[in-house]
């Protein structure tokens, strides 16, 4: 089992709302669960279930504020991805080596935001099917799901997935705590601490599928396993921010054991 380094701060602070108070004593709760006692799932949404056009919408906005050029996939997933808009925009600004990137955030974190829903309203939104598929096979079981992003598009892009039955994407999770203002972002687990709560399963019995190392960060400093969706080459870093399996495509993980609580590779 890969040994999850915890990252980060914990404490919400005393004038919090009691739900993050709660969501933090969780986490500071002694453990004593045995392998094999998964039961719940969190899923990350861009780049795990959605191909969305954020890093296109950093990368088009940059232009007048840095060198879009040097702004890259590597760049995207290891200081933006999962990051909430500010902190995301000030991220990229600094990574590329932009001059003033504090006081220019947020006319830089603005401009991505137009250039995004410019970008969805020409239907440049997609779902992976794989993540489709997999989704729909732990509803299957009858597994607690919840979708955790802080991105605070994330609903209108999961609406804009129909399904089979009828229902969006959306719909077919039991929690969603997307776009929440929360004291910090990822790596701070309190996104995915807050998912747990809300589907009302302790977080060690949940997993957490996310393609970003801060996301990977985030679900072992809440003591879930962590699930890498290694997606664009970046395998690596997924498995050195903590991640209990990597895998390229949600198909390669064996639903068979997830049933028994484990989260396994398919054999090959």
């Amino acid at each position: 089992m890969t040994q999850c380094v915890l990252h980060g701060s914990f404490a919400f602070g005393g004038s919090k709302a009691k739900s993050n108070d709660m969501v933090t004593r969780e986490l500071l709760a002694p453990r004593s669960v045995q392998v094999g006692t998964l039961k719940a799932a969190v899923f990350d949404v861009d780049g795990v279930l959605l191909a969305s056009p954020h890093e296109r919408a950093w990368r088009e906005a940059l232009r007048g504020f840095g060198e879009s050029e040097r702004f890259t996939t590597a760049i995207y997933q290891a200081d933006v991805a999962g990051k909430p808009r500010l902190s995301g925009a000030r991220a990229a600004l600094e990574a590329v080596g932009a001059p003033d990137a504090a006081r220019l955030a947020a006319a830089y974190a603005a401009r991505k935001q137009k250039r995004l829903e410019e970008l969805i309203a020409e239907g440049a939104v997609k779902a992976f099917p794989d993540a489709l598929r997999f989704v729909q096979a732990l509803a299957d079981l009858g597994w607690p799901m919840a979708v955790a992003s802080s991105s605070k598009n994330a609903n209108e892009m999961m609406r804009s997935i129909r399904l089979g039955s009828g229902q969006s994407l959306l719909d077919i999770f039991g929690a969603n705590v997307c776009g929440r203002d929360l004291p910090r972002g990822k790596p701070d687990p309190a996104i995915f601490l807050l998912a747990a709560s809300e589907l009302h399963v302790d977080p060690s019995h949940c997993f957490v599928a996310e393609d970003a190392p801060a996301g990977i960060e985030a679900a072992c400093a809440a003591r879930m396993e962590g699930l890498g969706v290694a997606r664009k080459n970046d395998a690596a870093g997924l498995r050195t921010a903590g991640a209990e399996i990597v895998v390229t495509s949600l198909d390669d993980i064996a639903v068979d054991e997830l049933a028994e609580g484990r989260l396994r590779r398919r054999p090959a």
